[in-house]
């Protein structure tokens, strides 16, 4: 009988911030030299047709013993809330409505004469595929492209509802005291939780994000995309309790990151910004971009453009046209010329000091350029993970989700960033603002330097952590043999 070799079936939330370290740890993963028979199977579940940038990673990035299906799509309109703009509750019913298709796909793989399927992975808003592994009788296996420290506020959350619920409260902005995440040093206030935590705990939204997150310890084990160094405390904490919950010494959490791209997919604008990098002086631009669907106010983008412009600094900017919700081009793409969006001018009085470009730009490539010296950003993981491996630090401007957990780590616990402040009554960042924090990122000063040096040497710990014998390398080949072990 024709031996079958091993596969891991992959399901992503839907956006390219989930699918890209998806694809990554898939190519980590089929590097070791024990994979050499793997297979890795990604079922894409989509909100509409898949992007441009979906189709140039899925048709360029993917390494051998890799395949896709990219999933018939749902349309917005048969989502239980049409209207709601909240992409965890979009990604959420996506998956949701999605199922079907999956379980077609693993009928066929398991009929299929040259796969043993072994385990399957989903991202962390496609938590409903638990149900399809319990039929299928499969190890589930959540794939957590956000940190540690996140992840112990979301196992913990149902907890933190139940305390609301004592209360009588109907929002957790009713909490009077911070929030204390098990495995973080310092404290986060109700108003920098994640979003959807922050909503009527009778909407929608509320309601998906608790169940999602309440499945989150009914996995067989949890690949974090961090490394120890990062979030030794939340590494430890979290190792500890599930040690503790499950009276077993088989590990729970597996920190396997940092998983970024090494380099970037499509050629769009990649000439143009490097080759206008290579005339700049050593650490003196600042990189500015809000990822890959962040947008701000049209009000907001014209305060960035003016405090950029005050502060005399040279700059590199990806403009996304704008739109009052921070998330708006996550799902969707967008069409419009951008930079029609900036003030009258600023283009042409800014020639010699920025360069500004529609919509994207080699993210990798920038943040690893010796010219850049500040990246100005939203805080995502997979950015903040990639100006951590770089050693680039950090304005903080988060913008939705759980970016402002993220930014408070930056710059309270890793001290590599300093934040913008917004205007208390509009929550709009003016222009004085911007102007002071890029001065004080991208001026020479005893802080700045301090700060550098702190960067750099976790980006020389992120480097240790994918030698052969780094922890990272480690935990991902112990997880890689358990599944071998299963066949």
């Amino acid at each position: 009988m024709e031996k079958k070799n091993p596969c891991i079936v992959a399901v992503p939330t839907p956006g390219l911030s989930h699918l890209i370290p998806l694809v990554e740890f898939a190519k980590r993963l089929l590097l070791l030299p024990h994979n050499k028979d793997l297979h890795v199977k990604l079922l894409i579940p989509t909100l509409g047709p898949p992007s441009s940038s979906m189709k140039s990673i899925l048709n360029n990035s993917l390494p051998p013993n890799t395949s896709f299906t990219i999933l018939p799509q749902i349309n917005v309109q048969d989502l239980t809330d049409a209207k709601s703009q909240q992409p965890s509750v979009q990604m959420q019913q996506t998956v949701k409505h999605s199922l079907p298709f999956i379980h077609q796909e693993l009928t066929s793989l398991i009929i299929s004469t040259n796969h043993n399927l072994v385990a399957i992975l989903f991202s962390l808003f496609s938590t409903d595929v638990l149900d399809l592994a319990k039929e299928f009788n499969l190890k589930s296996y959540l794939f957590y492209a956000s940190g540690a420290t996140l992840f112990s506020f979301c196992l913990h959350f149902p907890q933190l509802d139940q305390e609301a619920d004592n209360s009588t409260s109907k929002s957790l902005l009713e909490l009077t005291h911070p929030v204390h995440v098990p495995g973080c040093g310092v404290p986060f206030q109700v108003k920098d939780l994640p979003d959807p935590t922050l909503f009527d705990r009778s909407s929608e939204v509320y309601k998906s994000f608790l169940d999602v997150v309440s499945k989150y310890s009914l996995v067989d084990g949890v690949i974090v995309n961090t490394f120890t160094d990062l979030e030794p405390d939340a590494v430890r904490a979290l190792q500890q309790e599930e040690h503790n919950r499950r009276k077993s010494n088989d590990p729970f959490v597996y920190p396997i990151g940092p998983i970024i791209q090494t380099e970037t997919s499509s050629e769009v604008n990649r000439l143009e910004c490097l080759t206008w990098l290579d005339n700049q002086s050593p650490k003196s631009v600042l990189y500015i971009s809000f990822g890959s669907g962040g947008t701000v106010s049209q009000e907001q983008l014209n305060e960035i453009a003016f405090g950029l412009e005050m502060s005399g600094h040279k700059f590199l900017w990806v403009v996304r046209a704008p739109n009052s919700y921070g998330g708006s081009a996550y799902l969707n793409e967008q069409k419009d010329d951008p930079l029609q969006y900036l003030p009258s001018g600023f283009v042409d009085r800014t020639k010699g000091q920025g360069l500004v470009v529609p919509s994207w730009a080699p993210q990798i490539e920038i943040l690893a350029h010796g010219s850049t010296g500040g990246f100005l950003s939203h805080c995502g993981w997979n950015s903040t993970l990639e100006s951590v491996s770089h050693g680039v630090p950090v304005i903080a401007w988060p913008l939705f989700a759980e970016q402002r957990m993220n930014a408070v780590l930056l710059k309270d616990v890793l001290r590599v960033a300093v934040r913008a402040e917004a205007n208390e009554d509009d929550g709009i960042v003016r222009r004085e603002e911007v102007c002071r924090v890029v001065k004080r990122i991208m001026e020479e000063s005893e802080q700045v330097l301090e700060m550098r040096k702190r960067i750099k040497e976790l980006s020389d710990d992120a480097a240790a952590a994918l030698t052969e014998n780094g922890s990272s390398m480690k935990a991902l080949s112990s997880l890689s043999l358990k599944w071998q072990s299963t066949i």
